[in-house]
């Protein structure tokens, strides 16, 4: 089979269109079809539904698309080791990791990676979904919990908790509770409980609403629970590892806390020797450590 003709199906399968995936391959749309219907006439079977709106798999043709997904992953991985063969850091880094954490704790530091290693070229993908990363769908993950997938190499970096945290201007304008009960009379702010978020917070999310405190105001991730913190509207439930950025902050009832959420960070057992993945690890590492000692201080 034409290893040529396998990419350029490949790339239209991805795009779902042969324009798109010209551009990506930097070849003319009539040259891409010429090549599928090369294609689809030496496997004697038609490998797209085409229509308006674009184009679309036939049974054959996911079939293939699975088989081209693979060989893909696979001659990433490799050339991902060639690379880390060198002695420079340096290339395509996928990172993987929650909304709360990349935007809070990680995005803020990455200027000290790239200051060392500004070659590196870093992908960071916040979600909630868990990344399949023996599948390679990222090179590397930072979870709230220990990942459970084969095959990877896993590193418990922090354990995090969910506390209670106001601006001191909202302090002073509506004082400040002084037990569990008084919480009735502040503005609470916190993820929805049907929210993507880890266990605990969301346990601990639970406990005030059964109790005295019900949230006047919800949203999908800790990012705008703390942009509604920092503009005064009222008392969040943000990670412990905010408040170091954030100085103005000021811890409320430090009695009430989620139970303990372990931070991990994982990565393929294959990708064990690469530099990049060690560069980044030791990154993480270091930054955790200074912020443990700013805690302490």
């Amino acid at each position: 089979m034409d290893w040529d003709k396998l990419r350029i199906f490949h790339a239209v399968a991805d795009a779902g269109s042969l324009t798109h995936a010209g551009e990506t391959l930097h070849l003319s749309q009539s040259a891409v079809s010429r090549q599928i219907r090369a294609l689809e006439d030496s496997l004697d079977s038609v490998l797209f539904h085409r229509h308006a709106r674009g184009l679309i798999l036939t049974e054959q043709g996911e079939l293939l698309f699975e088989a081209t997904k693979a060989m893909s992953q696979t001659l990433e991985s490799t050339a991902a080791r060639i690379r880390d063969a060198e002695d420079e850091v340096f290339g395509d880094l996928r990172v993987t990791t929650t909304t709360g954490f990349g935007t809070l704790f990680l995005a803020p530091r990455l200027t000290t990676l790239y200051a060392q290693y500004p070659d590196l070229r870093i992908d960071l993908m916040l979600e909630e979904r868990i990344y399949d990363l023996p599948m390679r769908e990222a090179d590397v993950a930072i979870r709230m919990k220990e990942p459970s997938q084969a095959d990877l190499i896993r590193k418990r970096l922090m354990t995090v908790n969910m506390r209670l945290y106001a601006s001191s201007e909202y302090l002073r304008a509506h004082g400040t509770p002084t037990d569990r009960e008084d919480l009735r009379n502040f503005r609470l702010i916190s993820q929805s409980v049907t929210s993507a978020q880890v266990s605990a917070g969301a346990q601990l999310i639970r406990e005030l609403s059964e109790g005295a405190a019900r949230p006047g105001f919800t949203v999908n991730n800790y990012f705008g629970v703390l942009q509604a913190v920092i503009n005064n509207l009222g008392i969040g439930v943000l990670p412990d590892y905010v408040t170091e950025d954030f100085p103005d902050l000021v811890h409320v009832l430090p009695d009430i806390a989620s139970g303990d959420i372990p931070v991990f960070l994982a990565y393929p057992e294959e990708l064990r020797h690469s530099r990049r993945i060690a560069a980044f690890r030791d990154f993480v590492v270091e930054e955790i450590v200074a912020y443990r000692r700013s805690r302490h201080a």
